[in-house]
């Protein structure tokens, strides 16, 4: 049963700066460096809607957000959608929030005919492994995840590919 108590509401661009302070939140608690900064933002997500931001309240106070997009999956024919973030204030954690969050994604993901909800968590972090195999998600076995940034990425971009 949803808790009464949590509202969401999806983010606008008035939303930049509060976006901003959920991102650096998040990057403290995962031990990662924000690069962004609220003009980028206020473009990618809000303007251009690169990707999709929603709010958790609690007596109108933000305590939590989801920053989702939608991406493709050429072996269904479907949509995804990809959620890249998650976060809840740590002193609202426990009360339902997150699972409020990611039921309002999975009811959009429903409604959207999306073929599934792909997201990544840490390998350190337990306590988000746990909480989203209580919901019945499960690690994707057999499958590693890569990133291709920075010098990596300019080279493949302007040289042949690396040896």
């Amino acid at each position: 049963m949803p808790n009464e108590k949590i509202s969401l509401r999806r983010g606008t661009e008035a939303d930049t700066e509060l976006l901003l302070e959920f991102i650096h939140a998040l990057a403290e608690y995962e031990h990662l460096v924000v690069t962004s900064d609220a003009e980028t933002l206020r473009r990618d997500v809000f303007l251009d809607k690169h990707a999709e931001v929603v709010f958790a309240e609690i007596a109108g106070q933000p305590v939590g957000i989801a920053l989702f997009f939608f991406t493709y999956s050429t072996f269904s024919g479907r949509k995804v959608i990809y959620l890249e973030d998650v976060f809840v204030k740590e002193a609202f954690r426990g009360q339902g929030i997150g699972q409020e969050l990611l039921r309002y994604i999975a009811r959009l993901a429903v409604a959207q005919n999306c073929d599934r909800l792909d997201w990544a968590a840490l390998s350190w972090n337990k306590p988000a492994q746990d909480f989203y195999q209580k919901l019945g998600a499960m690690p994707l076995q057999g499958w590693d995840r890569y990133f291709l940034f920075g010098e990596a990425l300019r080279k493949l971009a302007n040289e042949t590919p690396p040896k």
